[in-house]
Protein backbone atom coordinates (compact mmCIF):
# COMPACT_ATOMS: atom_id res chain seq x y z
CA UNK A 1 0.00 0.00 0.00
CA UNK A 2 0.79 3.67 -0.80
CA UNK A 3 -0.51 7.03 -0.92
CA UNK A 4 -2.36 9.00 1.51
CA UNK A 5 -3.42 7.17 4.85
CA UNK A 6 -7.42 7.19 5.10
CA UNK A 7 -8.75 9.86 7.29
CA UNK A 8 -5.13 11.49 8.06
CA UNK A 9 -7.05 14.77 7.78
CA UNK A 10 -9.49 13.95 11.05
CA UNK A 11 -6.35 13.49 12.97
CA UNK A 12 -7.07 14.32 17.09
CA UNK A 13 -5.00 16.69 18.34
CA UNK A 14 -3.39 14.26 20.32
CA UNK A 15 -2.46 11.96 16.82
CA UNK A 16 -0.95 14.53 15.33
CA UNK A 17 2.19 14.34 17.93
CA UNK A 18 1.37 10.42 17.93
CA UNK A 19 1.74 10.12 14.24
CA UNK A 20 4.82 11.82 14.24
CA UNK A 21 6.34 9.38 17.09
CA UNK A 22 4.75 6.53 14.82
CA UNK A 23 6.79 7.87 11.58
CA UNK A 24 10.34 8.06 14.47
CA UNK A 25 9.67 4.22 15.24
CA UNK A 26 9.41 3.38 11.90
CA UNK A 27 12.24 5.04 10.49
CA UNK A 28 14.59 3.30 12.82
CA UNK A 29 13.09 0.00 11.36
CA UNK A 30 13.56 1.46 8.09
CA UNK A 31 17.52 2.37 8.62
CA UNK A 32 20.14 -0.12 9.99
CA UNK A 33 22.36 3.04 11.99
CA UNK A 34 25.59 1.63 11.39
CA UNK A 35 24.89 2.48 7.66
CA UNK A 36 23.78 6.23 8.00
CA UNK A 37 26.81 8.36 6.55
CA UNK A 38 28.48 10.63 8.94
CA UNK A 39 26.91 13.72 7.38
CA UNK A 40 25.13 16.54 8.21
CA UNK A 41 21.24 14.71 7.46
CA UNK A 42 22.35 11.84 9.60
CA UNK A 43 23.31 14.19 12.30
CA UNK A 44 20.44 16.13 12.51
CA UNK A 45 18.38 12.65 12.51
CA UNK A 46 20.01 11.52 15.30
CA UNK A 47 20.28 14.39 17.33
CA UNK A 48 16.32 14.70 16.73
CA UNK A 49 16.08 10.97 18.12
CA UNK A 50 17.76 12.47 21.09
CA UNK A 51 15.02 15.34 21.94
CA UNK A 52 11.96 13.27 21.48
CA UNK A 53 13.80 10.74 24.06
CA UNK A 54 14.42 13.70 26.17
CA UNK A 55 10.83 14.76 25.33
CA UNK A 56 9.45 11.35 26.27
CA UNK A 57 11.68 10.79 29.35
CA UNK A 58 13.04 7.81 27.65
CA UNK A 59 15.88 5.97 26.48
CA UNK A 60 13.87 4.46 23.32
CA UNK A 61 16.63 5.78 20.73
CA UNK A 62 19.56 6.44 22.70
CA UNK A 63 20.89 2.71 21.42
CA UNK A 64 19.97 3.74 18.10
CA UNK A 65 22.02 7.19 18.58
CA UNK A 66 25.15 5.03 20.23
CA UNK A 67 25.40 2.47 17.21
CA UNK A 68 25.44 5.04 15.06
CA UNK A 69 28.38 6.66 16.63
CA UNK A 70 29.91 3.72 17.32
CA UNK A 71 30.10 2.42 13.64
CA UNK A 72 31.82 5.71 12.49
CA UNK A 73 34.10 5.67 15.44
CA UNK A 74 35.43 2.47 14.30
CA UNK A 75 35.51 2.97 10.61
CA UNK A 76 37.28 6.14 11.09
CA UNK A 77 35.03 9.79 10.56
CA UNK A 78 36.17 12.81 8.83
CA UNK A 79 35.79 16.65 10.82
CA UNK A 80 36.65 19.11 7.33
CA UNK A 81 33.28 21.23 7.46
CA UNK A 82 30.25 22.49 8.74
CA UNK A 83 28.15 19.46 7.38
CA UNK A 84 31.23 17.08 9.37
CA UNK A 85 30.56 18.95 12.59
CA UNK A 86 27.34 18.30 12.76
CA UNK A 87 27.18 14.62 14.14
CA UNK A 88 28.85 16.21 17.51
CA UNK A 89 25.21 17.00 18.29
CA UNK A 90 24.19 13.64 18.68
CA UNK A 91 28.12 12.45 20.28
CA UNK A 92 27.56 15.31 22.71
CA UNK A 93 23.97 13.56 23.27
CA UNK A 94 25.45 10.12 23.50
CA UNK A 95 28.39 11.50 25.95
CA UNK A 96 26.12 13.55 28.30
CA UNK A 97 23.77 10.20 28.46
CA UNK A 98 26.20 7.66 29.06
CA UNK A 99 29.59 9.28 30.30
CA UNK A 100 31.12 7.01 27.49
CA UNK A 101 34.49 8.71 26.84
CA UNK A 102 34.88 7.80 23.21
CA UNK A 103 31.79 10.31 22.37
CA UNK A 104 33.35 12.78 23.52
CA UNK A 105 36.53 12.34 21.81
CA UNK A 106 34.27 13.06 19.21
CA UNK A 107 32.80 16.26 20.70
CA UNK A 108 36.70 17.19 21.46
CA UNK A 109 37.69 17.03 17.64
CA UNK A 110 34.59 19.00 16.40
CA UNK A 111 35.26 21.62 19.04
CA UNK A 112 39.17 21.97 17.84
CA UNK A 113 38.15 22.24 14.59
CA UNK A 114 35.58 24.89 15.50
CA UNK A 115 38.36 27.02 17.44
CA UNK A 116 40.90 26.04 14.89
CA UNK A 117 39.22 26.24 11.12
CA UNK A 118 40.06 29.11 8.91
CA UNK A 119 37.97 31.69 9.13
CA UNK A 120 37.09 33.37 5.70
CA UNK A 121 34.59 36.19 7.04
CA UNK A 122 34.70 37.86 10.32
CA UNK A 123 34.15 34.81 12.62
CA UNK A 124 32.54 32.37 10.29
CA UNK A 125 34.55 29.16 8.69
CA UNK A 126 34.46 28.19 5.40
CA UNK A 127 30.91 25.96 4.93
CA UNK A 128 32.88 23.05 3.01
CA UNK A 129 36.08 23.57 5.07
CA UNK A 130 39.25 21.48 4.01
CA UNK A 131 37.12 19.00 2.42
CA UNK A 132 37.54 17.72 -0.93
CA UNK A 133 34.09 19.06 -1.79
CA UNK A 134 35.69 22.75 -0.48
CA UNK A 135 38.22 22.59 -3.65
CA UNK A 136 34.98 22.17 -6.48
CA UNK A 137 33.60 25.70 -5.01
CA UNK A 138 34.09 29.11 -3.74
CA UNK A 139 34.71 29.56 -0.29
CA UNK A 140 31.59 30.85 0.89
CA UNK A 141 29.70 30.83 4.42
CA UNK A 142 26.43 28.91 3.86
CA UNK A 143 22.99 29.65 5.81
CA UNK A 144 22.85 25.75 6.31
CA UNK A 145 25.42 26.42 9.09
CA UNK A 146 22.89 28.34 11.22
CA UNK A 147 21.68 24.66 11.83
CA UNK A 148 24.78 22.43 11.22
CA UNK A 149 27.07 24.30 13.77
CA UNK A 150 25.33 27.42 15.47
CA UNK A 151 22.69 25.14 17.19
CA UNK A 152 26.01 22.34 18.41
CA UNK A 153 28.50 25.52 19.49
CA UNK A 154 25.63 27.39 21.86
CA UNK A 155 24.51 24.48 23.57
CA UNK A 156 28.16 22.97 24.11
CA UNK A 157 29.36 26.65 25.09
CA UNK A 158 26.84 26.31 27.57
CA UNK A 159 26.54 23.40 29.09
CA UNK A 160 30.61 22.81 29.51
CA UNK A 161 31.27 26.26 29.98
CA UNK A 162 33.20 26.78 27.41
CA UNK A 163 33.81 30.58 26.98
CA UNK A 164 35.80 30.24 23.44
CA UNK A 165 33.15 27.79 22.19
CA UNK A 166 30.42 30.20 23.35
CA UNK A 167 31.93 33.42 22.31
CA UNK A 168 32.06 31.63 18.80
CA UNK A 169 28.38 30.46 19.23
CA UNK A 170 26.80 34.00 20.53
CA UNK A 171 28.76 35.72 17.66
CA UNK A 172 26.77 33.47 14.29
CA UNK A 173 23.27 34.54 14.51
CA UNK A 174 24.09 38.45 13.96
CA UNK A 175 27.02 37.24 11.04
CA UNK A 176 24.41 35.03 9.26
CA UNK A 177 22.00 38.22 9.31
CA UNK A 178 25.03 40.79 8.22
CA UNK A 179 26.33 38.84 5.33
CA UNK A 180 22.83 36.50 3.97
CA UNK A 181 20.00 38.28 4.97
CA UNK A 182 18.58 40.53 2.33
CA UNK A 183 18.79 44.50 4.13
CA UNK A 184 15.27 44.95 2.43
CA UNK A 185 13.35 41.56 2.07
CA UNK A 186 14.30 40.19 5.25
CA UNK A 187 14.81 36.75 3.52
CA UNK A 188 18.06 34.89 3.61
CA UNK A 189 20.21 33.66 0.69
CA UNK A 190 21.99 30.03 0.41
CA UNK A 191 25.42 31.53 0.52
CA UNK A 192 27.74 34.26 0.63
CA UNK A 193 30.87 33.82 -1.80
CA UNK A 194 33.65 35.59 0.23
CA UNK A 195 36.21 36.49 -2.11
CA UNK A 196 33.59 37.92 -4.47
CA UNK A 197 31.77 39.63 -1.54
CA UNK A 198 28.29 39.23 -2.77
CA UNK A 199 25.20 36.66 -1.40
CA UNK A 200 24.71 33.89 -3.95
CA UNK A 201 22.35 33.45 -6.00
CA UNK A 202 22.09 37.48 -5.99
CA UNK A 203 19.15 37.99 -7.56
CA UNK A 204 15.98 37.76 -4.80
CA UNK A 205 15.76 33.61 -5.43
CA UNK A 206 14.59 32.44 -1.84
CA UNK A 207 15.39 28.77 -0.93
CA UNK A 208 12.89 27.19 0.93
CA UNK A 209 15.11 24.96 3.18
CA UNK A 210 17.44 27.55 3.85
CA UNK A 211 15.09 29.95 5.69
CA UNK A 212 13.87 26.78 7.15
CA UNK A 213 17.13 26.33 9.04
CA UNK A 214 16.83 30.18 10.29
CA UNK A 215 13.35 30.05 11.68
CA UNK A 216 13.58 26.66 13.38
CA UNK A 217 18.09 27.08 14.01
CA UNK A 218 17.42 30.11 16.22
CA UNK A 219 15.15 28.92 18.41
CA UNK A 220 17.15 25.86 19.14
CA UNK A 221 20.17 28.33 19.86
CA UNK A 222 18.35 30.66 21.78
CA UNK A 223 17.43 27.83 24.42
CA UNK A 224 21.30 28.23 25.55
CA UNK A 225 21.85 31.75 25.04
CA UNK A 226 22.22 34.11 28.78
CA UNK A 227 19.04 35.62 29.65
CA UNK A 228 19.06 39.15 28.92
CA UNK A 229 22.29 38.90 26.86
CA UNK A 230 22.49 40.99 23.73
CA UNK A 231 23.00 37.56 21.49
CA UNK A 232 20.11 36.78 22.75
CA UNK A 233 17.81 40.04 21.84
CA UNK A 234 19.66 40.36 18.59
CA UNK A 235 18.65 36.32 17.57
CA UNK A 236 15.02 37.02 18.94
CA UNK A 237 15.00 40.22 16.50
CA UNK A 238 16.24 38.44 13.30
CA UNK A 239 13.67 35.38 13.73
CA UNK A 240 10.85 38.05 14.40
CA UNK A 241 11.86 40.19 11.20
CA UNK A 242 12.63 37.03 8.97
CA UNK A 243 9.55 35.50 10.65
CA UNK A 244 6.85 38.47 9.49
CA UNK A 245 8.95 38.23 6.15
CA UNK A 246 8.08 34.62 5.58
CA UNK A 247 3.97 35.06 6.29
CA UNK A 248 2.94 36.36 2.92
CA UNK A 249 4.28 33.68 1.37
CA UNK A 250 2.64 30.56 2.87
CA UNK A 251 0.15 28.70 0.59
CA UNK A 252 -3.41 28.38 1.62
CA UNK A 253 -2.90 24.08 1.94
CA UNK A 254 -0.30 25.40 4.18
CA UNK A 255 3.02 24.37 2.43
CA UNK A 256 5.99 26.54 1.16
CA UNK A 257 7.56 25.73 -2.05
CA UNK A 258 10.91 25.10 -2.43
CA UNK A 259 11.52 28.86 -3.63
CA UNK A 260 9.25 30.07 -2.04
CA UNK A 261 9.01 33.85 -3.85
CA UNK A 262 8.76 32.36 -7.15
CA UNK A 263 4.57 30.63 -6.18
CA UNK A 264 3.59 28.14 -8.45
CA UNK A 265 7.05 27.87 -10.39
CA UNK A 266 8.41 25.26 -8.38
CA UNK A 267 6.85 22.70 -6.26
CA UNK A 268 5.78 22.49 -2.56
CA UNK A 269 8.65 21.01 -0.47
CA UNK A 270 7.98 19.56 3.27
CA UNK A 271 11.04 19.64 4.63
CA UNK A 272 11.29 23.65 4.97
CA UNK A 273 7.55 23.78 5.47
CA UNK A 274 7.89 21.42 8.89
CA UNK A 275 11.12 23.49 9.54
CA UNK A 276 9.25 27.09 9.59
CA UNK A 277 6.52 25.40 11.18
CA UNK A 278 8.86 24.44 13.85
CA UNK A 279 10.38 27.76 14.60
CA UNK A 280 7.03 29.14 14.83
CA UNK A 281 5.81 26.76 17.21
CA UNK A 282 8.92 26.78 19.21
CA UNK A 283 8.82 30.47 18.57
CA UNK A 284 5.30 31.00 20.37
CA UNK A 285 5.68 28.40 23.37
CA UNK A 286 8.91 29.79 24.68
CA UNK A 287 7.90 33.27 23.77
CA UNK A 288 10.03 34.63 21.43
CA UNK A 289 6.65 35.16 18.94
CA UNK A 290 4.01 36.18 19.86
CA UNK A 291 0.72 34.91 19.01
CA UNK A 292 -0.12 35.80 15.62
CA UNK A 293 2.52 32.57 14.29
CA UNK A 294 0.40 29.90 16.42
CA UNK A 295 -2.34 29.14 13.46
CA UNK A 296 0.19 29.37 10.20
CA UNK A 297 2.78 27.41 12.54
CA UNK A 298 0.01 24.58 12.91
CA UNK A 299 -1.24 24.92 9.98
CA UNK A 300 2.31 24.12 8.11
CA UNK A 301 2.84 21.45 10.45
CA UNK A 302 -0.18 19.45 10.19
CA UNK A 303 0.08 19.79 6.55
CA UNK A 304 3.33 18.02 6.42
CA UNK A 305 1.71 15.54 8.87
CA UNK A 306 -1.44 14.65 6.66
CA UNK A 307 0.90 14.36 3.18
CA UNK A 308 2.31 10.54 5.68
CA UNK A 309 1.88 7.85 3.90
CA UNK A 310 2.71 3.93 3.90
CA UNK A 311 5.61 3.03 2.10
CA UNK A 312 7.04 -0.74 2.17
CA UNK A 313 4.99 -1.26 5.05
CA UNK A 314 6.18 1.49 7.13
CA UNK A 315 5.02 5.12 8.05
CA UNK A 316 6.74 7.36 5.33
CA UNK A 317 7.45 11.22 4.52
CA UNK A 318 7.44 12.49 0.97
CA UNK A 319 7.75 15.72 -0.46
CA UNK A 320 11.28 16.11 0.78
CA UNK A 321 13.79 17.81 -1.71
CA UNK A 322 17.30 16.39 -2.07
CA UNK A 323 20.36 17.64 -1.00
CA UNK A 324 20.37 21.08 -2.32
CA UNK A 325 23.96 23.37 -3.57
CA UNK A 326 23.48 26.55 -4.92
CA UNK A 327 25.07 25.47 -8.40
CA UNK A 328 27.37 28.00 -10.01
CA UNK A 329 25.97 29.92 -12.46
CA UNK A 330 22.53 28.48 -12.27
CA UNK A 331 21.30 28.65 -9.09
CA UNK A 332 17.51 28.68 -9.72
CA UNK A 333 17.80 26.04 -12.22
CA UNK A 334 18.85 24.06 -9.57
CA UNK A 335 16.66 24.54 -6.97
CA UNK A 336 13.74 23.79 -9.31
CA UNK A 337 14.99 20.93 -10.63
CA UNK A 338 16.48 18.96 -7.38
CA UNK A 339 14.28 15.98 -7.33
CA UNK A 340 11.84 15.18 -4.69
CA UNK A 341 11.96 12.11 -2.42
CA UNK A 342 10.55 10.38 0.75
CA UNK A 343 12.09 9.84 4.26
CA UNK A 344 15.92 11.74 3.76
CA UNK A 345 17.45 12.10 6.88
CA UNK A 346 17.43 15.51 7.56
CA UNK A 347 13.46 16.23 6.20
CA UNK A 348 12.77 13.23 8.95
CA UNK A 349 14.60 15.43 11.58
CA UNK A 350 13.02 18.43 10.34
CA UNK A 351 9.64 16.77 10.98
CA UNK A 352 10.79 15.64 14.76
CA UNK A 353 11.55 18.73 15.51
CA UNK A 354 8.42 20.59 14.50
CA UNK A 355 6.46 17.60 16.52
CA UNK A 356 7.95 18.50 19.67
CA UNK A 357 7.30 21.95 19.29
CA UNK A 358 3.57 20.74 18.39
CA UNK A 359 4.20 18.41 21.62
CA UNK A 360 4.79 21.67 23.89
CA UNK A 361 1.64 23.67 22.83
CA UNK A 362 -0.54 20.59 23.55
CA UNK A 363 0.93 20.58 27.07
CA UNK A 364 0.80 24.28 27.20
CA UNK A 365 -3.10 24.24 26.19
CA UNK A 366 -2.66 26.01 23.18
CA UNK A 367 -3.90 23.25 20.76
CA UNK A 368 -7.35 21.70 20.75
Amino acid sequence: MSGLAEGRQDLSADSYFTRVLELADDSVKRYDPAKLKWMWGEALYTYSLHLLDTALGEDRYLDYICRYLDAHIKAGYRVDQSDTMAPALAAYAAYLRTGEVRYKVVVDRVVDYLLHSERVLDYMPNHLGSSWEGKLYPKSVWVDSVMMYGVFSGWYGSVADDAAIYDFARRQPALFARYLQDPQDKLFYHCYWTRQQHTYPKNKVYWGRGNGWVIAGLPLALDHFAPDSEERSEAIRILRETSQALLPYQRSDGFYETVFNRPGKTYIESSATALIASGWMQGVADGYLDERYLAPGLKAYRAVVDTLEIKNGLLSMPLISAPTIPLQGFPYLGYKYTPRGNDWTYGLASLFFAGLNYKKLLDQGKVN
